[in-house]
């Protein structure tokens, strides 16, 4: 392994590649611009309340320790299981595939390195599959 490569996944690796909260932040404010914006995120967008600011912080706290970062989700909202948490959603695969589009979307307006940016959406997708798994169950 070269000096330059960055193994995702490892320690606070992820979390300090995606600009720690201050990334997190930008990186939600601009996936829920998406959702707010593109007819195929529509359906998701129906599914949250009118104000986003709660969804906005506690996607940011999630995504915060999901990545190897502070644990800001449980401290603030408890723990989580997040396929459990959206059981009462009528997510498929449309719904899924919405939310990885805005989430694409959104990271490639980050100043992430392409290969974090690659990481990021393959690890969202195995969570986002978990959901729409259970949820149409």
């Amino acid at each position: 392994m070269s000096s330059n490569t960055v193994e995702y996944g490892i320690g606070q690796t992820s979390y300090r590649a995606a600009g720690e909260l201050p990334g997190l932040t930008r990186l939600v404010d601009s996936f829920y611009g998406f959702m707010e914006t593109l007819p195929e995120a529509k359906i998701i967008l129906s599914m949250h309340p009118s104000d986003l600011t709660a969804s906005r912080k506690k996607l940011t706290y999630f995504l915060s320790g999901w990545l190897g970062g502070p644990k800001l989700y449980s401290e603030h909202f408890g723990s989580i299981i997040i396929p459990s948490a959206h059981r009462h959603l009528p997510i498929g695969t449309a719904e899924r595939d919405a939310w990885i589009l805005c989430m694409q979307k959104a990271a490639e307006q980050q100043p992430y390195k392409e290969s974090f940016k690659v990481y990021l959406i393959e690890q969202l997708k195995v969570p986002a599959e978990r959901i729409r798994a259970v949820c149409s169950a």
